[in-house]
């Protein structure tokens, strides 16, 4: 049994370490000039080391204009996702009205789509109401999530009924439950959702390659883009940029941490 903890053990190590060290290498490389990442007998430390890379992201584009573009409509997504699906998903969980499991199917049925079959439709829906090179092409089509829903209509199907009756009886509106017992019994399943969603919503591509032309308003996942010219990558400056933009998504791991494994580890008890 020991032994076989111990070999459990190393495996899981040996996948992490699969994981972590490209992310360390990139790190590392981002304090490298362009010849020593190039070389093919370079080591893991980069000699000399320099911090131009990170001096010079800025003139390679409007760096920090993109970084807050991206940041903010990444937050604005992801906030405006997690209220609309815990509130479809309460109706979904706690309602009972004609045609409630078909519809809730149809919601389903919208996660097995692949992605791509519908940029074509969403692109000429987004010309047609003149929200090309708008934010709001960004912040609207997402604003609803199959996904989502799904995850709060598991959640909130656990919440007892009779609680929710109680506090009907005395007097309590379906919109005061939802805020003021629903949503704080949905922290495990509101940190997940925010983790998952904010992922998604920062490292989006195509997308704002799509329907943002203005510099300006893009967001930073096409800025990375700009460090590919015509003859050669600077991959010192994309290193870099790159580096800095994890940031965010790794303080919102941070701080949504212990909800979403709390939330794993409640899911894998049940």
């Amino acid at each position: 049994m020991k032994t076989k903890k111990i070999v459990f053990n190393l495996f899981l190590l040996f996948l992490a370490l699969i994981t972590v060290v490209p992310f360390i290498w990139m790190l590392l490389s981002s304090f490298a000039t362009n010849q020593e990442i190039v070389r093919v007998d370079g080591g893991l430390f980069p000699t000399p080391t320099t911090f131009q890379n990170y001096v010079d992201v800025q003139e390679k584009f409007n760096f920090m204009r993109m970084f807050f573009n991206s940041l903010l409509i990444s937050v604005a997504i992801t906030a405006i996702t997690i209220y609309s699906s815990a509130l479809v998903g309460f109706v979904f969980a706690k309602f009972r009205f004609k045609g409630r499991n078909l519809l809730f199917g149809v919601v389903l049925s919208t996660m097995m789509l692949p992605w791509a079959v519908t940029i074509i439709p969403k692109y000429e829906m987004m010309m047609d109401f003149g929200w090309l090179d708008s934010y709001k092409a960004l912040i609207i089509p997402a604003m609803v999530s199959g996904f989502g829903i799904f995850m709060f209509r598991q959640s909130i199907s656990q919440i007892s009924d009779e609680m929710l009756e109680a506090a009907r009886v005395d007097g309590a509106s379906d919109f005061f439950i939802f805020h003021k017992i629903i949503l704080p019994m949905s922290r495990n399943t509101i940190a997940s959702l925010a983790i998952f969603q904010f992922l998604w919503s920062w490292e989006d591509f195509l997308w704002p390659f799509l329907v943002i032309n203005d510099e300006k308003k893009q967001l930073i996942s096409v800025g990375l883009r700009m460090f590919n010219g015509q003859y050669g990558t600077d991959y010192g400056g994309l290193f870099a940029a790159t580096s800095i933009s994890i940031i965010p998504v790794i303080i919102v791991y941070i701080i949504f941490q212990k909800q979403f494994i709390a939330g794993v580890a409640s899911g894998s008890g049940k």
